[in-house]
């Protein structure tokens, strides 16, 4: 059994694409970091995934997908980070209601970083396979006023990172992550 977390890259063109989608595979990259640092193993695989071909029609997501669409009952959740990495509001959620109240549980223990809310929807191009085949998804919500000034930029660097506010990203996915890695049961389709 899985639980995904994914960020893409897809900005190269003119910057760097470090917040667009650089900084989702960054936290992606560090929650399983994170997790294995501190010895921890969850009842279920982690398994990350670095998208690439986002802004080609999401072509590395649907190869990926005919791959492994046949094991898709054995996928718990799908998380794609993709609106940056500033500071973090809350989670987006696509799945039933008894998995949303599960979710909610478990946003509730990033009250000392005031990260709690959960969304209706998630969003992601290189989830949406999984989550139109009813795997839960979440997407990562962050405070995106100032996204568009580096989206698909020359600004677009690595300048524009803070370091504070990736950390918050990285802890929503780190705790999201393993807490419905280590369950018991997977989320209820």
């Amino acid at each position: 059994q899985v639980v995904l977390v994914s960020g893409h890259l897809d900005s190269w063109d003119v910057g760097q694409g470090a917040m667009d989608d650089g900084g989702g595979a960054f936290i992606s990259w560090e929650a399983l970091s994170l997790i294995k640092d501190l010895g921890l193993r969850p009842k279920r695989t982690l398994r990350l995934v670095l998208w690439t071909g986002e802004e080609q029609g999401g072509v590395g997501a649907k190869q990926y997908y005919q791959l492994h669409k046949e094991n898709i009952s054995n996928f718990d959740i799908v998380m794609e980070s993709d609106e940056g990495t500033f500071k973090p509001s809350g989670l987006g959620f696509a799945g039933s209601a008894e998995a949303r109240d599960i979710v909610k549980e478990i946003m509730a223990l990033l009250q000392p970083i005031n990260v709690t809310d959960v969304y209706d929807t998630a969003d992601g191009t290189d989830i949406a396979y999984w989550m139109r085949d009813g795997v839960p998804g979440a997407s990562l919500h962050d405070d995106i006023n100032k996204y568009f000034w580096f989206h698909h930029s020359q600004g677009d660097t690595m300048t524009v990172q803070d370091s504070n506010q990736m950390n918050l990203c990285a802890a929503v996915w780190t705790v999201v992550s393993y807490v419905i890695a280590d369950m018991e049961d997977m989320l209820p389709r």
